[in-house]
């Protein structure tokens, strides 16, 4: 490996620690703060509804209106 390479190398290893660092350090915290608009837990009606479309589908929703996915063979 030639000198020039090698500085390279550690060069931008170092800009990419120090950039992750401050990342770290300056992204904001995914906590809600005091006094914010904290979201209500949904009831379990809601629950039941939205696990029911999850698994079951959307029987309202037409899915047999676009391309149909075929296999290569």
């Amino acid at each position: 490996m030639s000198p020039r390479l090698f500085i390279a190398l550690a060069l931008t290893g170092v800009v990419a620690v120090a950039a992750g660092a401050s990342w770290i350090l300056v992204q904001p915290s995914a906590l809600p703060q005091a006094g914010g608009n904290a979201v209500q837990p949904a009831s379990d009606a809601a629950h039941r509804e939205d696990r029911e479309k999850f698994f079951s589908g959307d029987p309202e929703r037409n899915i047999r209106g676009g391309q149909e996915m075929k296999p290569k063979w």
